[in-house]
């Protein structure tokens, strides 16, 4: 990649330095240390983009994907890592994918729901993340099941229990944990969608810098960077995406 132009510099980091702002609640992507320790793809990527832009890097915590996206027009950062979502990209220009995860139901012991296809029926009431990736897709796509958004993925699952509901929604990498919890529970075969993560940027900053996102996000694509950021994190369940572009 060439070096980062003027006008890409201002749209990037118009205060001198590269603000990224990253959820720190999806352990696939990110890690948060007791001590304030911050490691995982997400935090490697915008490392590596201010490290290529010749700026410092700022990374703001937030606590949820959806407080996240919701703030992009507060001003308080410059780039994000979120899953790619059409609501979102009102609002947000999105490089192309960076990573991929799949995401599917568990239902509980001796549900009739044996397929994807099975879930939207009417009746079936479905404990999510609230404002997740999948959350917004589920939202604009079911036709006849309910969906119960709960904050956060952990007390979904809690309420998906307690509220005895028909199926929860979630990133399968995660159910393989919370199916130790419910002896008898079934992960569906298949996926309602694959969730796409990647760096963006809000609307407005100019085409500039979207064009260099782009074109950054397909550079370690292309590097294998991406591929190596996941084999050191360690975690299942998350793969590189192809490139976009030839």
């Amino acid at each position: 990649m060439s070096s980062p132009s003027a006008a890409v510099l201002a749209q990037l980091a118009p205060t001198g330095k590269l603000r990224a702002g990253i959820n720190f609640q999806n352990p696939l992507l990110t890690r948060l240390g007791p001590n304030g320790e911050q490691s995982g793809v997400a935090v490697d990527l915008v490392h590596e983009l201010a490290r290529r832009m010749g700026v410092p890097i700022e990374v703001i915590v937030y606590l949820s994907a959806g407080e996240l996206a919701e703030s992009v027009a507060s001003g308080k950062w410059d780039v994000s890592v979120l899953a790619v979502e059409a609501e979102r990209a009102k609002d947000i220009a999105f490089a192309g994918p960076t990573t991929e995860i799949v995401a599917t139901y568990l239902v509980p012991p001796g549900s009739k729901l044996q397929k994807i296809e099975d879930v939207d029926s009417p009746g079936v009431r479905i404990a999510l993340g609230a404002k997740s990736g999948y959350d917004l897709y589920l939202a604009r796509t079911l036709k006849h099941a309910q969906r119960v958004p709960v904050a956060g993925s952990g007390p979904a699952f809690t309420q998906f229990v307690a509220d005895k509901l028909e199926a929860y929604a979630g990133l399968k990498t995660e159910m393989a944990k919370f199916a130790t919890q419910m002896p008898g529970c079934r992960i569906l075969d298949g996926r309602f969608m694959t969730v796409c993560h990647t760096a963006g940027v809000p609307r407005g900053r100019g085409p500039e810098g979207e064009a260099y996102l782009t074109a950054f996000v397909e550079a370690v694509k292309a590097e294998g960077l991406v591929a190596k950021w996941i084999d050191k994190s360690g975690v299942d369940g998350l793969s590189a995406a192809p490139l976009t572009h030839a």
